[in-house]
């Protein structure tokens, strides 16, 4: 049988629910360590957040630190996609579980780092999301791609090429135990 995306999706979500509970504050922790470190060389100033979501990793705690060194944002949703708006209290909780900071007039157009949550990654470094495409209609608009940084609590990774043209690609998968960067 042929691993399809679909099929993966669904291996991979399975895997992030069934996840033991019991470690997961070690792992997010080991998360956070990792991608701060990653974050403090980057020379990005602009980064996109992501606010997790209980099944994703929980990187709040790089959120908080470096919301004092660089100027942080998070998705904002709007309509089929979303856009960034800067990262401020208080958040609300809106379509799909997702906490939001209120909405700006403000066009925020570059952006330097983009920090991603993925249910798998195949062997390209693609993406596959949880399936309404919003990452990747976001990325499309984008004049220029930022380094895009994938993060997961348990790995979920195959080899085979499985994912459309369309979805977004990293430069580094990132998961407590692994890195993974693009040659």
């Amino acid at each position: 049988m042929t691993l399809n995306k679909s099929t993966f999706r669904q291996t991979c979500l399975q895997k992030m629910r069934s996840s033991p509970k019991h470690n997961r504050l070690y792992k997010e922790k080991l998360l956070n360590k990792k991608l701060l470190e990653l974050l403090e060389k980057s020379k990005g100033k602009k980064i996109l957040f992501y606010y997790p979501l209980k099944i994703e990793g929980d990187i709040r705690k790089t959120l908080i630190v470096m919301r004092r060194k660089r100027e942080v944002y998070i998705p904002f949703m709007q309509g089929e996609s979303f856009k960034m708006v800067p990262f401020r209290l208080p958040l609300k909780k809106k379509k799909f579980g997702i906490f939001e900071a209120g909405n700006t007039v403000r066009k925020i157009s570059k952006i330097d780092t983009v920090i991603v949550p993925a249910v798998g990654v195949d062997g390209n470094l693609q993406r596959v999301g949880f399936g309404k495409g919003m990452y990747d209609r976001f990325f499309e608009k984008l004049q220029k791609k930022p380094y895009t940084i994938f993060t997961q609590l348990e790995l979920c990774y195959t080899k085979e090429f499985i994912c459309d043209s369309y979805d977004v690609k990293c430069d580094v998968l990132l998961t407590p135990t692994k890195v993974i960067k693009k040659i």
